[in-house]
């Protein structure tokens, strides 16, 4: 199996193992995929936070309000009595105004949180230092996890406005939004490997040969972005390794610069009278107080 180093301009995203003989117009669009539900992972492991500090999202037409606003204007959120956490409820009011205040207790917020650290383990860029690949089971694996601890947590389901459930049911609108200009449509992924595009038509094996056992950086853009930046020829830990050693040389440098040309005159084996001394027994005899 060939492993694929996926980056994402300069940087790492994840590993991906696939054959020599895999069709580029099937694997492009599965490294959209993993690609893409890590972001998922990753916006839902966000807003799962806010649930569990904050308790669920309010009405669209009460957030950011203050009390004083929202009883002025007679508005009632109708889903607080119905969307209680299990175990009872601590409120920690929501300085953005965008949930109810109504967090879950101690232990089931702690639930949420470790399973928050699991998922977020699972897709982690740091699985590349790891050696780890990532395969789309193990996204789907930790999305299933987070389901499972808000069905924990909140049985009887979040508000049809939560962005947690709205997330879990495909139905969030990233439109407009940072989070969606970071999305890749499986149908506009194209990979780039050493500088080429890597064409459709063709297979992986029609670029790096029949070598099954090696890692390739690829690189994934959307059509139409054109080339990526090439890879640097040294790594960033590889630059600061020759810079150091480089300081250090100067500092070696300027430092025999400074001292006298005959300062070894000053050293104790060129003293023309030591050995002399030495057999008088008056080596370490020294003149003057002490």
């Amino acid at each position: 199996m060939v492993r694929l180093h996926v980056k994402r301009g300069g940087e790492s995203q994840f590993l991906l193992e696939a054959p020599g003989s895999a069709r580029l117009a099937e694997l492009a669009p599965l490294v959209a995929r993993i690609h893409n539900g890590r972001l998922k992972v990753q916006r839902l492991c966000s807003e799962m936070e806010e649930l569990a500090e904050h308790g669920v999202s309010l009405p669209y037409n009460m957030q950011g309000l203050t009390d004083e606003q929202i009883q002025e204007l007679k508005l009632k959120d109708e889903w607080a009595e119905k969307c209680v956490p299990s175990g009872g409820s601590i409120f920690r009011r929501d300085e953005m105004g965008r949930r109810n205040g109504f967090a879950p207790n101690e232990k089931m917020q702690q639930v949420i949180k470790k399973t928050i650290e699991e998922a977020k383990a699972l897709i982690s860029k740091k699985q590349v230092q790891a050696n780890v690949c990532v395969n789309m089971e193990m996204v789907k694996d930790a999305l299933e996890q987070l389901r499972g601890a808000v069905m924990i947590v909140y049985p009887m389901g979040l508000p049809p406005h939560d962005p947690v459930r709205m997330e879990l049911e495909d139905k969030a609108d990233l439109s407009g939004t940072h989070a969606g200009t970071e999305v890749i449509k499986e149908s506009e992924a194209q990979l780039w490997w050493a500088g080429k595009q890597l064409e459709e038509t063709k297979l992986l094996s029609d670029y790096i040969g029949k070598n099954e056992k090696t890692t390739i950086i690829v690189k994934i853009q959307k059509k139409g972005q054109g080339a990526p930046g090439r890879e640097p020829v040294i790594s960033h830990e590889e630059q600061k390794e020759m810079m150091l050693y480089y300081h250090r040389r100067q500092e070696e440098l300027k430092k025999l610069e400074e001292e006298d040309d005959d300062s070894f005159l000053n050293a104790e084996w060129a003293d023309s009278h030591a050995l002399k001394r030495q057999f008088h027994g008056v080596k370490d005899i020294k003149w003057g107080p002490r």
